[in-house]
């Protein structure tokens, strides 16, 4: 958790384009709706309502990355 002390404070577009995915990627993942990534997306990441946030978290960290068997 001390690694990422400034993602809360970073937009969601910003963390979503430093992860490489498009909003609809980002959707698909989160089994949500394109407009629902859309209308957070200029959101600072604490700014988020918290049932979305702590789904759209471990994504916008790379949590997922790490478990990529050939890595």
């Amino acid at each position: 958790m001390f690694f990422n002390l400034g993602i809360k404070n970073k937009t969601v577009k910003e963390l979503r384009k430093n992860q490489g995915l498009t909003a609809r990627e980002l959707a698909d993942r989160l089994k949500l709706d394109t407009a629902a990534i859309l209308r957070i997306d200029d959101m600072k990441l604490k700014e988020v309502p918290e049932p979305m946030r702590s789904k759209i978290t471990p994504i916008l960290r790379g949590d997922d990355v790490d478990k990529i068997p050939w890595l």
